[in-house]
Formats: structure tokens, sequence, C-alpha cells
């Protein structure tokens, strides 16, 4: 079985995010949307509201589970048997900082592989930190985050 996890914060899903995963369904027999826990970065969402709304999108998708992790990507990859690791990539800069991750996780588990999914254009400027910067200034995000997703807010 092909497993992959899609590792990220998810505060909050994104338009950008359902697209890199919808187009990454098919290489897979599942995917694992893996929210990872960073004990030194203070969350916008709670961890239970970020894993209602990706299971509210993907509520219709078989091949998709929501987990939470902490601790090295890798790590996790190996106790879920996922031999691939997905990744988005929106500009060459998120294409540098993905690349020297990817080596990194190479030579900490070279039998995982990292897959890189580049942005639709329209996507690309959509990130999770700047959808969170306008809620935070109490703007509108309704284009950015799925209607499944919003409707939790």
């Amino acid at each position: 079985m092909k497993i992959a996890l899609f590792p990220g914060s998810f505060d909050p899903v994104t338009k950008a995010h359902v697209d890199i995963l919808k187009r990454a369904l098919p290489l897979f027999d599942k995917v694992v949307i893996g929210i990872g826990l960073n004990s030194t970065k203070a969350p916008y969402l709670s961890t239970e509201k970020r894993k209602a709304m990706l299971r509210a999108v993907f509520a219709n998708e078989p091949k998709i589970e929501v987990q939470t992790y902490e601790g090295l990507t890798v790590d996790f990859c190996k106790k879920i048997n996922a031999g691939y690791m997905i990744r988005g990539i929106r500009t060459v800069s998120d294409f540098e900082y993905e690349k020297a991750i990817a080596q990194m996780n190479h030579a900490l588990a070279p039998e995982i592989e990292s897959i890189f999914i580049v942005s639709k254009p329209g996507y690309s400027s959509i990130s999770s930190t700047i959808v969170r910067d306008i809620l935070r200034n109490n703007g509108d995000v309704q284009q950015f985050i799925p209607k499944e997703a919003f409707d939790l807010l």
C-alpha cells in the first residue's frame, strides 16, 4: 500500500492545501494529513478546531485520514508506514526551503521520498500565515478557505 503524509500546521486549512492534496490523492492508496504540533509556536486555532475543519473538508474522501503528531516528521512517517511526504511549492523561496528540508529528511530516513507538487497560479499567494493575519484583523477570508472549513470558524 502506498501511504503518503501531507504534513503542516493547517492553521487554518486553505484552498491551496486542498488543491495540492486533491492533485496528490490519485498517486497514493492512502494519505494522512498530519497536523504538526510545535510547542514553540502558539497556534491561532486549537488542534481540535483544525482537525474538525480538515475532517469536514475531506468527509467524502475515504483515502484520507487526519492525525496529529509531535517531533520529527520522518519519525511520524515511519510510525504510520508512509513512504512518501507531500509538499506544496508556491514560490522559488518555498522550493529552496523545502529542498533543504527534503535533503535533511533524506539523510535521516532515505527510504522516505519527498514529493513536491507545484501550486496552481491562482493559489500561489495563499498561505496560512497571511490568512491568519487577515483573521486576526477581522478581515474576510471566505475566498481563501474551503466552505466546509469556513463554516467552522
